[in-house]
């Protein structure tokens, strides 16, 4: 269901989006949840990405929300010359192919920006230019190279972060880099090419490993063995078989901590009386906070972390989202879907004016939108149809 949100700094805005997978999709999804018109060009046998199984069986619908679909076969004459005019009236225009579907048309920047001198095109590529520009990327090659899973996983077994991180974290750039683009085309009329690396956008991940290396001269180890600048910071097991994450990171959160859990010894040691201190003893101390979290009931726990303010958190599954109470409070956008069922997502991680409400978040059914939109354009209900094509 598309619920309308007083907050649509893109309304009028039209996108043309040709892409697939989670990079392209996700800088489109950012533009339609601000109030742009995202018109997302498919073939005749659909993208894709609506095919896919398993773990990518997600992937259009979650990242193709608030999304109008036109159906064009760029292999006859018809939809070639509909492309055309779109791509005229269009705003923004949004590829994230190794190959511009630009080029394979024949069409070159130059061209497109003669047509239509406003329009601001993002290519989201694997690399920006440089020595591996040509290189085809995945979310999961750019983690590998950047150092990223190497960082994750524990020593000699590197391992991917758990969501695509860099195609969803790409996609939010270069939709801020529309918005920027768009704002500066009031003044100069102007468009711009705008170019989305994820192995760029990878880098910016681990900036502060490299930074940490840059200015003290030491690799960090990955993640599971890094030395540590806290005194509790860990994940503990219950007294009803729960895990637990607990942190304690000041003077402070270090004497409640102690304090809830009735670790008197170790509030009375005065050799623990500074957070370096407390760093230095983990060893010795950590034993002692896993046997008393181990005597106590989650909930139990749960309660006078939150009354105290130590850091704590469950290790939740993403499916327990769904009942989780913060994740559902205000709204979790519900979708219609094609054919009729719906689903739940998460949305826009923001609230203006306290309000969090995407313009739209409803999911195309493939072409649903063609004779609509070309029709628009001036086009008849034959031409609209041989510009479809016969697979259609």
């Amino acid at each position: 269901m598309e619920i309308d949100s007083g907050f649509r700094p893109l309304d009028g805005i039209r996108v043309i989006e040709m892409s697939h997978m989670v990079f392209g999709p996700s800088c489109g999804m950012f533009l339609a949840f601000s109030g742009a018109e995202v018109i997302k060009v498919e073939p005749p046998s659909g993208d894709k990405t609506r095919h896919l199984t398993g773990m990518g069986a997600s992937f259009f619908p979650t990242f193709n929300r608030g999304k109008k679909s036109v159906v064009l076969d760029l292999d006859s004459g018809e939809g070639q010359e509909a492309f055309g005019k779109l791509l005229v009236s269009a705003d923004v225009f949004i590829e994230n192919f190794r190959r511009s579907p630009l080029e394979k048309l024949g069409l070159s920047k130059a061209e497109l920006r003669r047509t239509n001198p406003g329009i601001i095109n993002v290519a989201c590529k694997g690399f920006l230019h440089g020595p591996y520009e040509d290189r085809s990327a995945l979310d999961e090659v750019v983690q590998m190279m950047t150092g990223l899973a190497y960082m994750t996983g524990p020593p000699g077994r590197p391992l991917r972060v758990g969501s695509s991180v860099n195609d969803i974290m790409g996609g939010l750039f270069g939709a801020y880099s529309v918005m920027g683009a768009l704002r500066e085309r009031t003044q100069t009329g102007k468009g711009r090419d705008v170019r989305v690396g994820l192995f760029e956008n990878s880098l910016l991940l681990v900036a502060q490993h490299m930074v940490q290396f840059e200015l003290l001269g030491v690799e960090p180890p990955p993640m599971p063995d890094r030395e540590f600048s806290w005194p509790v910071y860990d994940i503990f097991k219950t007294a009803d078989g729960k895990s637990m994450f607990v942190g304690a990171v000041t003077e402070g959160q270090w004497d409640t901590l102690c304090g809830l859990l009735e670790l008197e010894n170790l509030l009375a040691d005065q050799t623990l009386r500074t957070r370096v201190d407390q760093i230095a003893a983990r060893d010795r101390t950590l034993p002692e906070f896993r046997k008393a979290i181990s005597l106590r009931e989650f909930t139990d726990l749960q309660a006078a972390f939150e009354e105290n303010g130590i850091p704590f958190a469950p290790v939740a599954r993403p499916a327990e989202m769904y009942d989780d109470p913060q994740a559902t409070s205000g709204r979790m956008p519900v979708s219609a879907l094609p054919g009729g069922s719906s689903m739940r997502a998460p949305g826009f991680p923001v609230e203006i004016d306290d309000d969090r409400t995407e313009a739209a978040t409803d999911v195309p059914a493939k072409g649903a939108d063609t004779a609509e939109v070309l029709a628009s354009l001036g086009f008849s209900a034959d031409f609209i149809e041989r510009a479809k094509g016969a697979r259609a």
